[in-house]
């Protein structure tokens, strides 16, 4: 038999990695594994010792915030520049958010002409919509559906109230779909800013104490309790505490479907020690919290973290320029640094950085969002979707990024590795100087039958 494609490096399979071995692909799908000796192909690319991972199934994308359905496009030659083959994409589009089916339609046509990568998708809902548009939603192969307890924008990113979010749960609650949160309680946060105001206090400095862990940790609270009072799946889509992923945990013992999920860039910065550098650059909500890094890891390391995530942003840094930090825009770019980023601070620590990326970045989210076993492990039967990554180092340059944004916090950062190679169903859409494949190559991908708490 001739396959379609050989891939040869060490390939980094579920059980860890396996040197001097080789992956094979026909019709998009990995057809054959083995070590030695490599079966005749149509194509083959040796990568010589350089590491062969699944494709990154990054859980927290924002594709369209900034530049509606087509955003999807510069979004996803990112993704694929940074070995992220899937990303799931939020729901909080511009300038409307995907809470109907029609809405749905318009982001699968969009996917269908922009996409570089394949895209699973979130729903979400309104203030005062029905629970009827949520079946049709699931029907139609959203992977689950996200609200906010803060209202950054009325009609966009808009504050569910409690009474609204346990319809919501209850809707799911036969459902293996969760309901994610943005967790901040408004009233704490709103309070607090304007306190920060009249000091004076406008700086960076002030960003994580004006919407402080208190804020965060009540709204994670109130929304556990109302997933576990309807039975349903409550997810936390972004921690920054130790204390948050403990709350999530002793919901989990106590037999609820709980999960809390991590963003890289709550491992990379602090505001004490980046924040006088980067200044807006680094400012996401929830705030990036001083001297957390370490404990952080420490939640990572014991199983509490359900996946890590990019939050990527699609603003301009046009709109980090503002004369107080409460006007700046709050979200950064990160799907082509994800990878390198989440690996090299792995590897920084004296882990197992190629087992622990693979388990946070491609296994957990995929099985997550139930794009399991099609996504997130190099297996039999799986899409051929792959990432080359070569132990040659680079320092971070974002003037060359693939996303027409052109800014990162990470800029200027050393990591110890480097994408030299993406596969998108066995076709090569990344060479290590340009994306090689087409807008459209990606496709939409429903949510399958595999589930966290299966």
């Amino acid at each position: 038999m001739t396959f379609d494609l050989v891939v040869r490096g060490t390939v980094v399979l579920p059980d860890g990695p396996a040197e001097d071995s080789w992956v094979a692909v026909s019709d998009g799908k990995i057809a054959a594994i083995g070590t030695r000796n490599a079966p005749a192909a149509r194509e083959i690319f040796d990568a010589g010792d350089d590491l062969i991972i699944p494709g990154v199934v990054d859980g927290q994308t924002h594709a369209c915030s900034y530049g509606g359905l087509p955003g999807i496009r510069s979004t996803t030659r990112s993704a694929i520049a940074g070995g992220v083959t899937t990303i799931v994409d939020m729901p909080y589009d511009n300038p409307a958010p995907l809470n109907t089916l029609e809405r749905l339609v318009d982001k699968i046509a969009a996917i269908n002409e922009h996409a570089h990568a394949d895209v699973a998708l979130y729903g979400t809902i309104m203030p005062g919509q029905t629970t009827d548009d949520i079946e049709p939603l699931i029907e139609g192969g959203v992977v689950a559906f996200k609200i906010s307890t803060f209202e950054s924008s009325p009609t966009r990113f808009p504050r569910i109230a409690s009474d609204q979010v346990l319809a919501t749960f209850l809707a799911l609650r036969d459902t293996s779909v969760p309901l994610g949160v943005h967790n901040e309680d408004q009233e704490i946060v709103r309070a607090y800013i304007a306190a920060a105001k009249a000091s004076n206090r406008n700086g960076i400095e002030a960003h994580s104490g004006s919407r402080p862990p208190a804020a965060e940790l009540a709204a994670t609270a109130q929304f556990l309790e109302l997933g576990a009072a309807s039975g349903a799946h409550a997810h936390i889509v972004h921690l920054t505490t130790p204390r948050g992923f403990q709350l999530v945990d002793n919901y989990l013992a106590d037999g609820f479907r709980a999960t809390g999920e991590l963003c890289v860039h709550y491992l990379w910065f602090d505001p004490d020690r980046d924040g006088a550098e980067l200044g807006a650059r680094m400012k996401v909500n929830p705030p990036i919290r001083p001297g957390q890094i370490d404990a952080l890891w420490d939640e990572i390391l014991s199983g509490r973290v359900a996946f890590v995530s990019s939050d990527h942003s699609s603003w301009p840094v046009d709109n980090k320029f503002t004369p107080s930090i409460f006007d700046a825009g709050a979200g950064v770019p990160g799907l082509e640094t994800l990878l390198p980023a989440f690996y090299t601070a792995a590897d920084n620590r004296g882990l197992d950085a190629a087992a622990i990326t693979v388990e946070q970045l491609c296994e957990r989210p995929a099985k997550f969002f139930g794009l399991w076993p099609k996504k997130g492990a190099i297996r039999l039967g799986a899409d051929a979707d792959l990432a080359v990554l070569s132990r040659r180092p680079q320092v971070w340059d974002s003037s060359r990024a693939h996303d027409e944004l052109c800014w990162s916090p990470f800029d200027g950062r050393a990591f110890c590795v480097t994408v030299t190679r993406t596969y998108l169903g066995g076709q090569l859409a990344w060479d290590g100087v340009a994306v090689v494949n087409n807008p459209g190559a990606g496709r939409f991908v429903r949510r399958g039958s595999s589930h966290w708490f299966e």
